[in-house]
């Protein structure tokens, strides 16, 4: 864990190495979601219409747990979910530039999922603003920076 950060070498993540990290932590959630229903998806699929029902009703809410599960804890923690740590970058609070406390990475990680069901908007609310900050960012009160 860090908790000192120097702030004279703060620099903003980009855009390009957050969306890398974005990949990364959503095909690790995935697959843990897949490892632990492939039962049932084996199951589904012969069946086109079943495994498409299977994914709405059965697999969306324990994968959108998983995910703030998944981002809360690793950003809580450490600042980094595994994604995040490959692409050497890094989440703070906002607004002292420390490590980001568990509340201001639980609703990071609600943030996310909201942004994920409509339809990734705000995701690109971080093209436009100054600190690349993405709606998630807005509502944890953080900065993801170059670690």
């Amino acid at each position: 864990m860090q908790d000192n950060i120097d702030i004279s070498k703060l620099q903003l993540a980009s855009m390009r190495s957050r969306a890398f990290a974005f990949v990364i932590d959503d095909i690790i959630v995935s697959l843990l979601v897949m490892f632990a229903y492939w039962d049932v998806i084996v199951a589904a699929s012969n069946n086109s219409e079943e495994l498409i029902y299977l994914m709405q009703a059965t697999l969306v809410v324990p994968l959108m747990a998983l995910k703030v599960a998944y981002h809360t804890f690793f950003v809580w923690y450490d600042g980094q979910t595994i994604g995040k740590r490959i692409v050497k970058i890094r989440v703070i609070d906002g607004q002292n530039w420390g490590r980001a406390n568990f509340m201001q990475a639980l609703f990071r990680a609600f943030g996310r999922v909201v942004s994920e069901m409509f339809f990734y908007v705000g995701f690109l609310i971080g093209f436009f603003n100054d600190g690349r900050k993405t709606f998630h960012d807005f509502t944890g009160k953080t900065l993801v920076i170059n670690a």
